[in-house]
């Protein structure tokens, strides 16, 4: 993790679920403002998302992911391109899985952007009709 002026970058790649291995074309790259998601060798790919507009992390670690020391992390946003990002065998999972969410939660701070949510399954009840 490189930090400098309270700005940091964590980077994380895509492993090979046999030994984690990291011989694969896909990067993930964490910084405080942003997730970067990389992928290809011939035809790339470069997408972003805001982590502002990260609205759920989920952690997914199979029998084979655990013996091998790596984990799937299910991210959930309100981008356009990338409602539901997947990062695949990514080693130190858990970790990254911290870090990226006090970085979503210190840059809504920064932003003084909040979310609010319905809480009970009926939409009716929400607004008092029934």
């Amino acid at each position: 993790m490189a930090e400098r002026n309270n700005e940091f970058t964590i980077k994380e790649r895509k492993r090979w679920l046999f030994f984690g291995l990291p011989f694969t074309f896909t990067t993930y790259q964490l910084t405080n403002k942003k997730l970067n998601y990389n992928r290809g060798l011939f035809t790339s790919l470069q997408d972003e998302i805001l982590l502002y507009r990260i609205t759920d992390i989920s952690l997914t670690r199979t029998l084979f992911q655990k013996m091998f020391g790596l984990g799937s992390l299910k991210v959930t946003s309100t981008d356009k391109s990338h409602s539901e990002l997947i990062l695949k065998n990514i080693k130190n999972s858990a970790k990254f899985r911290e870090i990226l969410s006090d970085a979503i939660e210190k840059d809504r701070l920064r932003m003084k952007y909040r979310t609010g949510e319905f809480i009970g399954g009926d939409s009716d009840e929400v607004f008092g009709e029934q």
